[in-house]
């Protein structure tokens, strides 16, 4: 049994949208792994608060914390101190016995009138984390956990994905009917605050925004990120990323981030 995390960078919105991509990220991990892993970035959020004055309770939104909005301004930490965290947080997690799967869809790229963003982010999503179940286990379950913004749509989806899921072949032919097995229970909600997992996929989630905003030259970086996450900066996160991403999930990317549409 299975735990996936989820949260996302960017809005669902299509065709109106106040973001050109949205990335939804998921953390996954082994039921019996769990309370050694949250005790891992427990210890984590400890050092954090030795080091840096971060209260183990508050809850690291990425986009903020890099921005240096509250809360984190009253902490006065300085640019470099926000930039560093990120990178503290990526070298935490890459020594975690879990995995990550990124999906990116930019709305640039759809021709379609009518494209549902968060439905086909979360199908691909799903879909990826079955497949590599599988390969393991084919017996193999797994449940999802997000934040409670999206649930009830979430909910909606995973439903509609377990009775009936087309997967478009690499070949040419005509898509092929292969519904969802290992997922169970619908999407159930927790609050990012209360929950580490859902505040490393946010973590995750932001920095694929960024470097796909960069690569794809789709927009800007928001005014106030710093100068100094630049492209080399988000790949060098990336990078010490690396042994936790699935990177099986896309043979296209160097870090397996599935990228929609890919024509």
């Amino acid at each position: 049994m299975f735990i996936a995390y989820y949260d996302e960078s960017g809005d669902d919105g299509f065709p109106e949208y106040s973001s050109p991509l949205f990335v939804l990220s998921a953390i996954y991990l082994h039921y019996i792994n769990w309370q050694r892993i949250h005790g891992e970035i427990h210890d984590f959020r400890k050092q954090l608060k030795q080091d840096y004055g971060i209260p183990v309770k508050l809850e690291i939104h990425t986009k903020h914390l890099l921005s240096g909005k509250n809360p984190y301004r009253e902490l006065n930490l300085s640019e470099n101190d926000r930039v560093s965290i990120i990178g503290l947080c990526c070298d935490m997690i890459a020594k975690l016995d879990l995995k990550i799967i990124n999906v990116t869809i930019n709305k640039k790229k759809i021709t379609l009138p009518r494209y549902e963003v968060l439905d086909n982010a979360l199908k691909y999503s799903i879909q990826r984390i079955e497949n590599d179940l599988k390969q393991a286990n084919p017996e193999s379950k797994f449940m999802i956990i997000t934040d409670e913004g999206r649930v009830g749509k979430m909910c909606k989806i995973s439903r509609k994905i377990q009775r009936v899921n087309y997967i478009p072949s690499r070949y040419g032919s005509p898509p092929y009917r292969q519904e969802i097995k290992s997922l169970i229970e619908d999407p159930l909600p927790k609050s990012s605050r209360q929950s580490y997992f859902i505040q490393l996929s946010d973590l995750i989630a932001y920095i694929v925004y960024l470097h796909k905003l960069s690569e794809l030259a789709v927009g800007p970086f928001p005014s106030r990120i710093p100068k100094s996450v630049n492209t080399a900066k988000l790949k060098e996160w990336l990078d010490k990323l690396k042994p936790s991403l699935n990177l099986e999930a896309s043979g296209a990317d160097p870090y397996g981030i599935v990228c929609y549409p890919n024509k």
